[in-house]
């Protein structure tokens, strides 16, 4: 059985571009019939097909940016949104969001659907299904087929493309060690799972904080929230478990949250058993949105810059749309982070 074989790669080998493989397939007038004749010929030889997943990759471009992100509700995503859309149009490009909703299967699906012809090129952050999975199978050869795709927030290195992030590590560690210099001694952190890469990321940054500062992490005051837990529908099972969490240390005096559902809930919990806030507990969360601006008291957070964000992975894509023979040198641009003091904390 002879090896599958990518646009990519038949570019590489003959030592032309992408788009000139993509028109030399199609018999493009705008190549020479020697080239046509080279390109099919190696074409048949290593029995190339083209993936439905890149469909969209000819001669003319659709003028639309597909996004896709895991979540509609979070007001991140649609900060983010706002930042795509003002750059595209700007560039004359239309946009169109797709949701995966957390599931791998629904971000395969969602990816096929808009590449099938609609669209020029992806922006995306991955699901949390991706991510446990780690298969990233449809990302690789969507890129391979000549389609760019631009991650934001969660991202893999594993996967050849531009990325836009924040310092996840390096904005955590701020946080907390805002908290300490604030005098708290016991600061506990409600977390995601590991193989969710932005709130592994914003754990590691806690944890450096305390050992650079000569505090122990203390296990009994790491909250990791199960994954199923993850949605509106569980609100209820998380408040449970982060009342727990306060119950069983009496003694902590701060919480960093890697996300503002997390610290916002801890909020709440800390009202119900009687706590003052900031007198008896502190409270800083990750994620700038409506809910902590309005929460009672209003939440000490670190903000992602989201429109920011949004705005810069839009350029990047679009810059790679209108360059067809894009070059497989990547950037991953890193937006500041910035913590936004409110009544949570002292």
């Amino acid at each position: 059985m002879k090896r599958k074989i990518t646009l990519k790669q038949i570019a590489r080998e003959l030592d032309v571009s992408i788009s000139t493989v993509s028109k030399a397939l199609k018999n493009s007038k705008e190549i020479s019939a020697d080239t046509i004749e080279k390109v099919q010929a190696f074409a048949k030889l290593y029995n190339y097909r083209p993936n439905n997943i890149a469909l969209s990759l000819k001669n003319r471009q659709t003028k639309t940016i597909g996004v896709i992100i895991p979540d509609i509700v979070h007001h991140f995503f649609s900060k983010v949104i706002r930042g795509i859309e003002t750059v595209a149009a700007k560039k004359g490009y239309n946009v169109i969001v797709g949701l995966s909703n957390e599931s791998f299967n629904k971000e395969v699906i969602n990816m096929e659907m808009l590449a099938n012809g609609s669209i020029d090129g992806f922006i995306m952050s991955l699901s949390k299904e991706t991510l446990k999975q780690q298969d990233y199978h449809h990302l690789t050869e969507t890129i391979n087929q000549g389609m760019p795709i631009v991650m934001f927030d969660r991202i893999v290195k594993d996967v050849n493309c531009d990325k836009v992030i924040v310092d996840d590590s390096k904005g955590a560690k701020k946080a907390v060690e805002k908290l300490i210099d604030l005098g708290c001694k016991e600061i506990g952190i409600i977390t995601t799972q590991d193989y969710v890469s932005v709130g592994k990321l914003r754990t590691k940054g806690y944890l450096q904080a305390l050992n650079e500062n000569g505090l122990d992490p203390n296990p009994e005051i790491i909250l990791k929230v199960e994954d199923r837990l993850i949605s509106e529908e569980h609100l209820s099972e998380i408040e449970s478990e982060i009342e727990d969490l306060f119950k069983k240390n009496p003694k902590m005096d701060a919480i960093f949250a890697v996300n503002e559902v997390y610290a916002v809930t801890a909020l709440k919990v800390a009202r119900k058993l009687n706590k003052k806030i900031p007198e008896d507990i502190q409270v800083i969360g990750f994620t700038d949105g409506v809910i902590s601006r309005h929460a009672i008291p209003s939440l000490t957070t670190v903000s992602q810059h989201a429109y920011q964000m949004g705005a810069k992975s839009a350029e990047l894509l679009i810059e790679k749309i209108e360059n067809e023979d894009f070059s497989e040198v990547h950037q991953t641009v890193i937006i500041e982070t910035e913590l936004i003091e409110r009544e949570s904390t002292l």
